[in-house]
């Protein structure tokens, strides 16, 4: 960040986790924040970009190590997939995951680019004071992506069961199809459809969240002096290691989450 002659703490961490955002129209409810929009975009074209290139070269014989590692990828979600969804849409689910997969892996990989060097990088460079590099530290993306699984399992549950099989599993299911219980299977249900996008966004944006947050500390202890900095860039370094765990448990939590909400919409109660 820019030179500073008073560099508290607070203002360290309200650097970094400041967005980047534009207001739509004067006085307007809604802010859009430019640092996750482009960033998400340009990470999902670069994954499923390359992907697409490895998939395009692909050659019968022997792979190379590109390929080799593609296919298992694909392979290992494709097994995943059968194992959890057992429904006719399987080449549509199946691509919907491994695109869930990669895209999240990708966003949450960025908390493990060092922060101060990608903040002078952004400043120095680019002219940006504020841009948060990762998207999935920005609840409005985790809530977007669990939001766009959450239409599709109500566009799936009445595409299978009709719309009046649907409104019919919302009144009736579970405590049975009793006119007096209506009410109280419609509460429940409702809970229940509420619940799924935001545990759904909330458990990825908190464990990421969380992430970078640590991060943020141990940069702040490096900053102290010599001895701060040096084990500041252990502990970093150490932390990013363990981070690698997390960013892909957690995508891969994420784009399971996915394929069960939607297997959940093809099954009758």
């Amino acid at each position: 960040m820019a030179a500073d002659t008073e560099l508290t703490p607070t203002k360290y961490i309200d650097h970094h986790l400041t967005h980047m955002t534009i207001q739509v129209k004067e006085g307007a409810f809604w802010t859009l924040h430019i640092d996750t929009l482009v960033t998400s975009i340009l990470l999902g074209i670069l994954g499923l970009g390359c992907v697409w290139l490895v998939v395009r070269k692909a050659t019968p014989g022997v792979p190379s190590k590109r390929q080799a590692f593609v296919e298992l990828m694909i392979e290992f979600i494709d097994n995943e997939v059968k194992n959890t969804f057992h429904g006719n849409r399987h080449v549509f689910v199946a691509p919907t995951a491994l695109t869930i997969f990669i895209w999240v892996l990708l966003m949450n990989t960025m908390d493990i680019m060092p922060i101060d060097i990608t903040a002078w990088v952004i400043e120095n460079v680019f002219g940006l004071h504020y841009w948060k590099i990762v998207p999935t530290t920005d609840v409005n993306t985790t809530f977007a992506l669990a939001l766009s699984i959450w239409f599709l399992m109500i566009f799936f549950s009445v595409k299978v069961k009709g719309l009046g099989g649907w409104m019919h599993e919302l009144f009736c299911t579970p405590f049975g199809k009793n006119p007096l219980l209506w009410i109280l299977n419609l509460l429940f249900n409702f809970i229940e459809y509420v619940s799924k996008p935001l545990s759904h966004s909330l458990r990825l944006f908190g464990n990421i969240y969380a992430g970078e947050i640590i991060f943020l500390l141990i940069g702040m202890w490096a900053a102290t002096g010599v001895a701060g900095a040096f084990f500041g860039a252990i502990l970093g370094a150490g932390w990013a290691i363990f981070h690698i765990l997390i960013v892909t448990l957690q995508a891969f939590i994420f784009m399971m989450l996915a394929v069960v909400y939607i297997s959940m919409a093809h099954e009758s109660h």
